[in-house]
C-alpha cells in the first residue's frame, strides 16, 4: 500500500531550521575553536570518528523531527539502519555532526544537516553551521536562503579559471587532465563544501565515491534551489533512501558550466565524454 502524504515543504522550514540550531547548541558544548574538542571520541568499523556529542545530537534530533514530521520514515549516520523505511516514501534523513574529524580538532566548518526526502528526491533541507553561525535553508521551489536571504551559485559561464573543492587526488587528476582550474582547500564537512557552492563562495566541487545519503542529502536541494546541479559522472541526480545509501563520485557546480565539469571528471578517471 502506497501512503499519500500531503507536505507543505516550506511551512516547514522554520521548525526544521530552529530544530538544527537547537542541536548546534548541544554540539557547541563539546566545541573547541582551534583545540582538541572534550568529547570522549570512538573510531567506527572503518576507522571515522563518532563523538558523544554526535550520539547525543542525533538522539535529540530523532525525538524532535519525528514530532514535527511524524509521517516520516528515518535514516541517519550513527542510529542503527531499519528496513522498514524503504516502504515509506517519505524520510528524514540526518547526519547530527557533518565534519565530525574537523569538529574534534577545533575547525568550525561543520554543520548539523537535515533532508526531508520524498520518493527519493529531497523537498526540504536544512544545513547548520552552529560555530560560524550560518544557517543554509531551502524548500523544493522556493529557492535557496543563507540566514534568511537568498542565495546563488556562481554566475561564473566557464570551469575555465574557477576555483573547484574536493578531494586532493581528484581535483588534482582533473587539473592535470586539462582542466585549468584553481584547486580550493577542501573542508571537513561535505555539506558545507555543497553549500558554499550553493552560496557562490566556491565555484564548484568534487565528491568522492564514499558519500553517504545523510551527508548530502539537504545540501543537494540547497544547491539546486540555488542555480546548481549535483549529479553523478552519467550526468544523474542522486536517489535517496534506497536500501543502499552509499553514492558513487559526483560533480557540483552551477547550471552553466556542470555538463563541462562533469566532462572533465570522466576525462580525469579515463572515461569516455558525455
Amino acid at each position: 500500500m502506497i501512503l499519500q502524504i500531503e507536505i507543505d515543504a516550506e511551512a516547514l522550514i522554520e521548525p526544521l531550521s530552529e530544530a538544527a540550531r537547537e542541536a548546534g547548541e548541544i554540539a557547541l558544548r563539546y566545541f573547541r575553536h582551534g583545540e582538541r574538542t572534550h568529547a570522549n571520541i570512538n573510531h567506527k568499523a572503518g576507522g571515522s570518528p563518532v563523538t558523544e556529542a554526535d550520539l547525543l545530537v542525533d538522539q535529540f534530533l530523532e525525538k524532535r523531527l519525528r514530532e514535527i514530521v511524524p509521517d516520516a520514515a528515518w535514516l541517519s549516520e550513527e542510529i542503527a539502519d531499519s528496513p522498514a523505511r524503504l516502504g515509506n516514501p517519505l524520510v528524514l534523513i540526518v547526519d547530527p555532526i557533518d565534519g565530525t574529524r574537523g569538529f574534534s580538532n577545533g575547525d568550525p566548518q561543520w554543520a548539523v544537516s537535515i533532508g526531508l526526502v520524498h520518493e527519493g528526491r529531497p523537498i526540504a533541507g536544512v544545513v547548520h553551521a552552529p560555530a560560524i553561525d550560518e544557517t543554509y535553508s531551502a524548500a523544493r521551489g522556493r529557492g535557496a536562503h543563507m540566514n534568511g536571504a537568498p542565495i546563488h551559485a556562481s554566475a561564473r559561464a566557464s570551469l575555465q579559471g574557477a576555483t573547484l573543492s574536493g578531494p586532493q587526488g581528484f581535483v588534482g587528476s582533473v587539473r592535470d587532465a586539462g582542466a585549468d582550474i584553481v584547486p580550493f582547500p577542501k573542508m571537513a564537512s561535505l555539506a558545507m563544501r555543497l553549500v558554499r557552492i550553493a552560496s557562490g563562495r566556491i565555484d564548484a566541487g568534487l565528491v568522492g565515491d564514499k558519500s553517504f545519503d545523510w551527508d548530502i542529502a539537504a545540501a543537494d536541494l540547497i544547491l539546486n534551489e540555488a542555480g546548481g546541479r549535483l549529479t553523478n559522472l552519467d550526468g544523474n541526480k542522486p536517489r535517496y533512501n534506497g536500501e543502499t545509501p552509499r553514492h558513487a563520485a559526483l560533480a557540483a557546480a552551477p547550471a552553466t558550466f556542470h555538463a563541462e565539469l562533469v566532462n572533465a571528471a570522466r576525462r580525469a578517471k579515463h572515461l569516455p565524454p558525455r
